[in-house]
């Protein structure tokens, strides 16, 4: 199958989030498992800067290869991309985002006339990308080349939805016909994920449970009503793990290499994360790590006011990450308060993720709502048991054979589960048995992959 993959941000070009990291990894496995891909994204400020090896296609388009064989095309406008960040700057969004990802979708398509490549599928990303889809149905299909081209959507995210002022509509370059309920309209304003849900032929997200739960007044953030009326080319597929990144066995940032068959390295980089935190190093005191953005959704909320009983508790903690500073500032206070017990870092650190990964006993995940989560499957490969609500994809990879959920989104259910955690830890046979499980999970793209090419296949014969 030919397939032309469509991001805004793709993993190691550009990045703010999981976005990224998919349509940087899914395209390497459809090449492995014999596809061919291209991939398109913006050709953003921080591209030109990155020393990669990139050659002029035309005037406006770069190109780079990665993997064995898989064409990455830049689409330049210096007065689009050439800025410092993706989609806005400490100010907020960047008011022309209409625009720049409207002309950014239709250079896409235009590009794949010009390079005549004769896609099967354009697997679109999130609503950066999901114009392309309304393009295709709406402009490009009366052109032979393009009559064929079937569209899947991924939904990374159904918060972010791409909303603007209904007066911007024009720009899009569509009649007014298309700004109606059936179309783009939403609450009297433009919303670009909804045009693309409408105009996609399959549509999927990131985890069977967040695809159910995108359909509910909770969690469907006010385009439940359009998804269930799509629900029959609606899917959940869970994202991967790249283990060429995440393997204990071969990771260059931890102190010592181990696998299942050589557990006793885990214990040492362990101690090497007490150390490096500042905090006592003693094995029979229960490590939670955490790798997080510092919000709401990702749980701070019950998390936050609950540390003054948690560092009573015969715990460390060791927090990694940035975000809200409601919560950075409870936490730096509980983190002078109880220094032996709480190891605060407010920024993000790559080799100290990978510390916290494979050093920790247990990883905190308790998010309010998660469409896949990435932390958790990692965790697992590490030996590090995940402890996680149940939503989304936690729901979906993580159970009392892997380790630990809780099911009611209180401060009281978090704290009661932590403390039964710590109890089991002190068992000793029953902890390694957990390790093992964990860690015997296979969650690698090439499992996905396997997933998307059943998708193309049933998008392919609509």
């Amino acid at each position: 199958m030919k397939i032309a993959m469509v991001a805004s941000e793709v993993v190691p070009f550009a990045k703010t989030g999981g976005l990224a990291d998919v349509a940087g990894a899914l395209p390497l496995a459809l090449e492995y498992c014999g596809h061919e891909i291209i991939v398109i994204m913006p050709g953003y400020k921080c591209i030109t800067d990155a020393k990669l090896k990139i050659s002029r296609v035309s005037q406006d388009v770069t190109a780079c290869v990665m993997g064995k064989n898989i064409k990455v095309f830049f689409i330049e406008n210096k007065d689009y991309f050439n800025r410092d960040g993706l989609y806005g700057d400490k100010n907020g969004d960047y008011l022309d985002n209409l625009e720049r990802f409207a002309f950014f979708c239709r250079r896409a398509l235009e590009l794949l006339k010009e390079i005549n490549f004769s896609a099967d599928i354009l697997h679109l990303h999130d609503w950066q990308a999901s114009l392309a889809a309304a393009y295709l149905k709406n402009i490009y299909s009366s052109m032979s080349f393009y009559s064929r081209i079937k569209c899947v959507l991924t939904l990374h995210n159904i918060g972010y939805q791409g909303v603007f002022a209904k007066e911007e509509f024009p720009k899009l370059g569509f009649g007014w016909g298309l700004f109606d309920i059936n179309g783009f309209e939403f609450y009297n304003k433009v919303n670009l994920l909804k045009g693309g849900i409408v105009f996609a032929d399959f549509i999927n997200t990131v985890s069977p449970t967040y695809a159910s739960e995108i359909q509910t007044e909770e969690l469907g953030f006010g385009l439940e009503g359009l998804l269930k009326k799509r629900k029959n080319v609606l899917s959940g597929i869970l994202n991967g793990v790249d283990y060429s990144v995440w393997d204990p066995n071969m990771d260059k940032f931890i102190m010592q290499n181990f696998s299942l068959t050589s557990l006793e390295g885990k214990a040492l980089n362990k101690e090497d994360l007490q150390k490096t935190c500042g905090l006592p190093q003693d094995k029979n005191i229960p490590v939670l790590g955490m790798v997080s953005r510092l919000a709401e959704q990702k749980g701070f909320d019950i998390f936050a006011p609950g540390l003054e009983e948690l560092s009573k508790m015969d715990v460390q903690l060791v927090i990694l990450g940035a975000g809200d500073l409601k919560y950075q500032e409870i936490l730096k206070s509980a983190a002078k308060k109880y220094p032996k017990v709480i190891s605060l870092n407010l920024k993000f650190d790559d080799p100290l993720a990978h510390k916290i990964y494979a050093g920790s006993d247990i990883f905190l995940m308790p998010s309010k709502y998660e469409p896949c989560g990435l932390g958790q499957l990692i965790s697992l490969r590490y030996g590090t048991i995940p402890l996680v609500f149940k939503t989304g994809g936690l729901a979906d990879t993580i159970s009392r054979n892997n380790g630990f959920v809780f099911s009611q989104y209180t401060q009281e259910e978090l704290l009661k589960l932590i403390n039964k955690v710590t109890l089991v830890f002190r068992n000793k046979n029953k902890w390694v048995a957990l390790i093992n499980k964990a860690m015997e999970c296979n969650f690698s793209w090439k499992v996905s992959a396997d997933k998307y090419v059943q998708l193309y296949a049933k998008a392919k014969k609509k």
